[in-house]
Parts: C-alpha cells; sequence; structure tokens
C-alpha cells in the first residue's frame, strides 16, 4: 500500500506535511513519493479536503466483461468523446464570452465522465491489458506534436501488467 493524492480534491491545507513522518508529500509538485511512503496513513488521517488515500501495490486481474458490457460501454465512451468534440466547436467559434465558458466546461465535464465512465466500470485498473492496449494504440496513432509521446512510452516500459 502507498497514498495517493487525488489533485481534482486538494484545497492545499498542507497538514500531510507536517504529520508525513518521511517527507514523501510534496505540495508544489501534487505529488507523493512512493519510495519515501511507508503507508502510514497519517496523511489520509489528516487531509481536511479527503484527497489523500491508500491505494494498494497490486491491483486485482480485470474482471472479464460480456460483450453487451463491452459495447455499452464503448458506445457511452464515443457518446462523452463526440459531445467534447461538439463543446470543442462551439467554444472556437463563438465571440459570445459566456457561451465560451459554457462550452469549456462541457468539454471538461464529457472528458471527466469519459474517464470516471472506463474507470468505475472497472474497464481500465491500472495494471490491466485494457490499459496495456490503451497505451500501444496511443502510440500507434498520430496525432499534434504536443502529444506526450515519451510520456506514454514510460509508462508502458514502467508499468507491470497482471493480464
Amino acid at each position: 500500500m502507498f497514498a495517493s493524492r487525488n489533485l481534482r480534491l486538494c484545497t492545499k491545507d498542507c497538514m500531510c506535511l507536517y504529520v508525513c513522518p518521511t517527507g514523501a508529500t510534496d505540495t508544489e509538485t501534487g505529488q507523493i513519493d512512493f519510495a519515501k511512503c511507508i503507508a502510514c496513513g497519517e496523511c489520509v488521517k489528516s487531509c481536511p479536503s479527503g484527497a489523500i488515500s491508500m491505494v494498494p501495490d497490486k491491483y486485482p486481474v480485470q474482471q472479464k466483461k460480456t460483450k453487451t458490457m463491452c459495447n455499452t460501454l464503448n458506445l457511452i465512451s464515443a457518446n462523452k468523446a463526440q459531445s467534447e468534440v461538439i463543446a470543442k466547436r462551439i467554444r472556437d467559434g463563438t465571440d459570445d464570452p459566456v457561451l465560451e465558458q459554457l462550452a469549456s466546461a462541457l468539454v471538461r465535464c464529457n472528458r471527466l465522465m469519459a474517464e470516471d465512465i472506463c474507470r468505475e466500470s472497472g474497464y481500465m485498473l491500472p495494471q490491466s491489458g485494457n490499459v496495456r492496449k490503451l497505451l500501444e494504440d496511443l502510440l500507434a496513432m498520430d496525432h499534434p506534436d504536443d502529444f506526450p509521446r515519451d510520456a506514454v512510452e514510460r509508462l508502458l516500459s514502467m508499468m507491470e501488467f497482471n493480464e
């Protein structure tokens, strides 16, 4: 086990800095140094925003999904991706600041919902074959110059897949 911080929840109250006996927490980068973390859980208990939780070193083997489940999940994810593209077009094609803000919120909302659907359905466990395939597929695609190809390659080389 080790501690992990959810940056979306972190309010930067930084109580974790004061209670961590090994100095594993770093609020400047928002990271917890897993090499220093001794899994004592003090940061979890002290975090007023509930942004830190304990996660296992090894995840269980990916559960098999029925064809119907996979098709439904893919359809919902594709719908969220299509909604994100439409919202981007609206955002980029308007001079109305209110409409631009609304479209920007829709872009982010659709992205987060698609990620949550994949994660919470158990489809994208970090050590599953689905994640490996996703990362390999990302590398095989053509992307803009700012696509973080090196980060994807690094993830593939670092992760231990259990399928």
